[in-house]
C-alpha cells in the first residue's frame, strides 16, 4: 500500500524530471500553500530538477497553476483547468460555513448577498490587498457588516468560495486578491452540479490517497459527512471495498490490480517540507508514525513539521536554515538509521542545497 501512494505522489519516480509542476499538482490533488516556501518544496521533493523560477512561472506568467483557498479552507495550488471542478465540489460547504459566521454577527441574507458584488466592483480596477478592500467597502457597509469585518479575517471568503476571486501576485510578502475573470480571462467557469463535482473529486482523491474511508475524504476535503455519504452509491460501479484491520476502505476498481502488484524494489527516502499534503490526507495517522512521535509532527495550532519519509513512513523530523551561502540542515531521526538510509538522507540534503544554490552543512543525529 505505501508504494501505491508513493508512486501516485511522484515519490518513487525514477526520472522525475519528466514531470512538471502542473502534472504533480494534478496528481497530488493540489499542493498545500499556506506557506509558499513549503509549497515550492513540496514540488521540489517530488522532482529535484524543478526550480522555484519554473514554479513561479506556472503561477504568475503562464498561469497554468492557480492559488486559492480550497480544502479545509486552506490555500492550495491546483491546475487552472481543474479550478471549476474544485470550486463546484467545495462551494456548498464553504459557503454555508461562511454564512454561519455572518449569521452569528446578525448579518441578514440581503446584506451578505450585497457584499459579493461590492467586492467585485472594488476589484474591478485591479488586484488589492485585504486591508485595501476593507477600506473601500467600509463606508458602504452596514454597522453589522463593519463589526463582522473588524472581527473576521474572511472578508473575501464568499467570492473566493464562489470562484469569482483568487490570489494574485503581490509585491514582496503582500497578499493580493484579483477577479478570476481578470486573472484567468479564458477560463470558462461553467460549474458542474455539487454532487457530480464531489464524485469527480472523490475519484481524484482515491487515485492519489486510496485506499481510504469516506471519513478520510470528508476530513481531507473539509466537506461534512452528510454531504459525501451518498457519493459511494453514485460511484458504486467504479469503487471496491478493501478490507482493513479497523475498517474497510474504498479504492477505485481500476486501481485494484495496481495495489495488488508487487511493490517496487526501489527505496523511497525523501525530505518532505512542513504541511506536505502526503501527511494530511487521512484522519488517522497510524500508517505514518507511532503514537509516541505524533506530537513531534502534528503540532499545536495545525502546524505540521517537516519530516523524513522512508518507504512511506515518517522516520524523523528535520529543519533547515539559510545562513549566508550555506544551507544548514538538521535531521532528528526517531530511531537508529541504517547506512543506506543515512546515505539517502545525505543525497536529499545535497539536492536541497542545490535547489537553494548553496553549500551544505548537514547535522544528522
Amino acid at each position: 500500500m505505501p508504494s501505491f501512494r508513493l508512486r501516485r505522489h511522484h515519490l518513487l519516480d525514477a526520472a522525475p524530471e519528466d514531470q512538471d509542476a502542473v502534472t504533480i499538482c494534478r496528481d497530488m490533488c493540489g499542493v498545500q500553500a499556506q506557506v509558499m516556501s513549503a509549497a515550492y518544496l513540496q514540488l521540489w521533493t517530488r522532482n529535484h530538477v524543478l526550480t522555484r523560477a519554473q514554479i513561479e512561472s506556472a503561477l504568475w506568467k503562464t498561469r497554468t497553476l492557480v492559488k486559492t483557498s480550497l480544502m479545509r479552507q486552506t490555500l492550495h495550488l491546483i491546475p487552472t483547468d481543474e479550478f471549476p471542478l474544485y470550486i463546484a465540489a467545495l462551494r456548498p460547504s464553504r459557503f454555508a460555513q461562511a454564512m454561519r459566521v455572518m449569521d452569528r454577527c446578525g448579518i441578514t441574507r440581503d446584506e451578505s448577498a450585497a457584499l459579493i458584488p461590492l467586492i467585485m466592483e472594488t476589484l474591478s480596477a485591479g488586484p488589492l490587498s485585504r486591508p485595501a478592500i476593507a477600506a473601500a467597502i467600509r463606508p458602504k457597509a452596514s454597522k453589522r457588516v463593519r463589526f463582522w469585518m473588524e472581527n473576521s479575517w474572511s472578508l473575501v471568503r464568499l467570492p473566493v468560495a464562489e470562484g469569482l476571486v483568487c490570489y494574485g501576485r503581490g509585491e514582496g510578502n503582500t497578499i493580493v486578491f484579483i477577479r478570476v475573470d481578470h486573472w484567468l480571462p479564458k477560463l470558462r467557469l461553467e460549474l458542474m452540479s455539487p454532487a457530480e463535482a464531489q464524485c469527480a473529486l472523490l475519484r481524484k482523491y482515491l487515485h492519489s490517497y486510496g485506499p481510504a474511508t469516506l471519513n478520510d475524504f470528508s476530513h481531507w476535503a473539509g466537506i461534512p459527512m452528510q454531504e459525501v455519504r451518498s457519493l459511494p452509491v453514485l460511484l458504486k460501479a467504479g469503487l471496491v471495498e478493501i478490507p482493513g484491520e479497523k475498517k474497510d476502505s474504498l479504492l477505485l476498481r481500476e486501481d485494484v490490480a495496481v495495489l495488488n502488484s508487487s511493490p517496487a524494489v526501489r527505496r523511497s527516502i525523501r525530505l518532505l517540507p512542513n504541511f506536505d499534503t502526503y501527511l494530511l490526507a487521512h484522519r488517522e495517522k497510524d500508517h505514518l508514525l507511532s503514537a509516541k512521535h505524533y506530537k513531534r509532527v502534528y503540532r499545536n495550532q495545525g502546524w505540521i513539521s517537516p519530516v523524513v519519509l522512508i518507504d512511506g513512513a515518517i522516520a524523523g523530523v528535520w529543519s533547515y536554515k539559510l545562513q549566508g551561502k550555506r544551507l544548514l540542515v538538521s535531521v532528528e531521526p526517531f530511531a537508529r538509521l541504517s547506512k543506506t538510509e543515512r546515505a539517502g538522507i545525505e543525497r536529499e540534503a545535497e539536492s536541497l542545497a542545490a535547489y537553494f544554490q548553496s553549500g551544505l552543512e548537514l547535522k544528522l543525529a
